[in-house]
């Protein structure tokens, strides 16, 4: 490992950045894959001096195929298949789905969510966040400004094919695709 190994702590500080750079872009976009990288392997490139400055970095990766549907098993399939260099701690996927509330009955509309799931490489460090788009009637009784602070949600067990593709992908060995 090239770097010092990040924490629970680092991952929950990058998925929110994820959430943040996704949520400024707005609704109705495809899926985005980033890669995590250490803050300070990143020196030539960014302001060091700033204390504030997470472990973790995001790199967006602008490479995902178009063809890719969020909540598809081919999206998971292409996160299985990925191989990330040694430099890369960990990885976040962003996806927009259909999301059924199963604690509110068997028969809950579907709504429409973004899927946020982010692993560290050689741990079990994992954190799956889900952010329900606002309906109409929220919007209009939250007040103007509603979608300016999304709600989000998290829990042990949501999308652990996600999970364990985004994981695969960094057991991968760069060198096994050349």
């Amino acid at each position: 490992m090239l770097y010092d190994e990040p924490t629970q702590q680092a991952l929950n500080s990058a998925m929110r950045e994820a959430v943040d750079f996704i949520h400024a872009e707005g609704w109705d976009n495809p899926p985005t894959l980033f890669a995590l990288v250490p803050t300070d392997l990143l020196g030539d490139h960014i302001d060091l001096t700033d204390e504030s400055a997470s472990p973790l970095s995001l790199v967006v990766q602008d490479s995902l195929p178009e063809n890719l549907p969020a909540g598809s098993e081919e999206l998971v399939d292409y996160c299985a298949r990925a191989a990330w260099p040694e430099q890369v701690a960990g990885v976040i996927l962003a996806q927009e789905i259909m999301f059924r509330d199963q604690s509110e009955g068997p028969n809950a509309p579907a709504r429409e969510a973004r899927l946020y799931s982010g692993v560290l490489r050689d741990s079990d460090i994992h954190l799956t966040i889900l952010q329900l788009r606002p309906t109409e009637a929220e919007l209009a009784e939250r007040g103007p400004f509603a979608e300016d602070e999304p709600e989000l949600r998290g829990g042990p067990s949501v999308a652990p094919g996600v999970i364990e593709a985004l994981r695969a992908g960094l057991e991968r060995d760069p060198d096994e695709l050349a």
